[in-house]
């Protein structure tokens, strides 16, 4: 008699497909970013359609948003908390949000968007001195690269 020991698990074959953007802040410096078309495709798609983006950037905590962009996506997996160095897409406003750390809203150890944004991507080149530097009404020219 054989013994039969384990399991044979047989999972879906999954694409992931990570799309680099650079972020970059005039006179400040360049934020690589990384987004991943498996958690929020649509926003992906509409993010990428978008670019080369040229837009005002604004500071609220240690998150950078921009101004209203084209993109016009809905909610798409959209989340009230986010983690460190998310990339989301703010439906609400039509902003890209760039998330360093902590908003004004969020209670100690957790990062609060103003309301639920589509998380689309990660920050991958982290630097805080970006949003020190950063201040209201400064441009953010984002492309594929």
């Amino acid at each position: 008699m054989v013994e039969k020991k384990g399991y044979l698990f047989r999972f879906p074959l999954v694409f992931i497909v990570l799309h680099k953007v650079t972020a970059d802040l005039k006179k400040i410096g360049k934020i690589v970013l990384e987004l991943d078309d498996s958690i929020a495709p649509k926003t992906v798609e509409a993010f990428l359609s978008c670019l080369p983006l040229e837009v005002g950037i604004n500071v609220w905590g240690e998150e950078l948003y921009t101004d209203a962009t084209p993109m016009r996506v809905g909610a798409e997996n959209a989340k009230p908390l986010v983690g460190l160095y998310d990339v989301a897409y703010w439906p609400q406003g039509s902003a890209v949000c760039l998330f360093f750390g902590p908003t004004p809203i969020g209670s100690p150890g957790e990062i609060r968007p103003y309301s639920p944004v589509n998380v689309f991507g990660k920050i991958r080149d982290a630097r805080k001195d970006i949003v020190e530097k950063a201040s209201d009404g400064m441009t953010v020219l984002f492309y594929q690269g």
